[in-house]
């Protein structure tokens, strides 16, 4: 398969994208939704103009080989397919249908709109490569993760035990990366620090993580609780305590009051990170338990056995 799109081709879908979106919202969803361009290839380049962005994805295309000619492909397409100009907004109406009628001028001559069998066919095969190699990036990822964690539960120097708080938050950016969950690191809000936060099935989370000899208090726990009660009501929050959760305290914590956060320990993290449950199951098992019976701290060991 030729896996490189013509100079005359490449800077024709570059102008196209430039011309025919004015916001960039609009043309993510086209670049993603419809066309299958990865979504942390985009993220990589969002803060460019709508030009760069495109001519940044098809650089990068370009060097995934024949998977990458199939999104190209795609994308020509999809944009021969319109038969308007998608975003009302933009300013120059006229240059953006020259811009369009352009590119399917060039894909005509050079036989690049794929056919609907065909298209779909490759986009079910490009769908399949897809997930192997995300698969396969997932695993080799989450070794990566495993020796660093081993590395960071070998701490004895009072530095590397003191610097191991950190490491565990980016530890658990990485790992929430790995599944293909937005993940922000820590950022301060006002007075407040927030450790990370991700969002999962139309909640936010706001993410607490503690690697501490002892278990958190019971202030502890409501202080994240004073966080999150002041965002929107689509937001929770998730506790990361190394050290585990005391009994006593989860109950005071809960008695009489609704919670909206759910906890995770360092039992949990180990049975995620060695494969014995993944970190989708996970959170997926604590919400449910949370929600149908009030159960913020449910540990994977009682479902998931090492």
């Amino acid at each position: 398969m030729n896996s490189q799109l013509s100079f005359e081709v490449r800077e024709a879908i570059v102008s196209v994208c430039g011309k025919i979106f004015w916001y960039k919202d609009p043309f993510r969803a086209f670049l993603i939704s419809t066309c299958g361009v990865p979504t942390d290839l985009y993220d990589r380049y969002s803060d460019e103009s709508k030009f760069k962005i495109a001519r940044n994805i098809l650089s990068d295309l370009d060097r995934m080989g024949d998977d990458g000619f199939l999104i190209e492909r795609k994308i020509v397409t999809e944009l021969c397919k319109l038969r308007n100009i998608p975003d009302d907004n933009v300013p120059d109406r006229k240059a953006a249908i020259e811009a369009l009628r352009w590119l399917k001028k060039l894909a005509a001559e050079q036989k690049l709109v794929a056919e609907k069998e065909q298209s779909e066919s490759e986009a079910k095969v490009n769908e399949a490569r897809r997930r192997q190699l995300a698969l396969a990036a997932r695993a080799q990822r989450m070794e990566q993760l495993r020796s660093e964690f081993a590395a960071m539960s070998m701490a004895t120097t009072v530095e590397e035990v003191q610097r191991r708080g950190y490491d565990l938050e980016e530890l658990l950016a990485q790992l929430f990366e790995a599944h293909e969950i937005n993940y922000r690191r820590p950022y301060r809000v006002k007075n407040e620090q927030i450790d990370g936060y991700f969002g999962y099935k139309g909640f936010d989370y706001l993410v607490e993580a503690k690697w501490r000899s002892s278990s958190p208090t019971e202030s502890d726990l409501a202080a994240l609780k004073r966080k999150v009660d002041k965002k929107l009501t689509s937001t929770r929050g998730l506790f990361f305590s190394m050290a585990g959760f005391r009994q006593e305290v989860v109950f005071e914590f809960t008695r009489g009051m609704s919670s909206n956060i759910i906890l995770m320990d360092g039992s949990d993290l180990i049975l995620i990170l060695e494969g014995h449950v993944s970190l989708l199951d996970g959170l997926e098992l604590k919400i449910q338990k949370a929600a149908q019976e009030g159960i913020i701290f449910f540990p994977l060991s009682q479902r998931f056995s090492m």
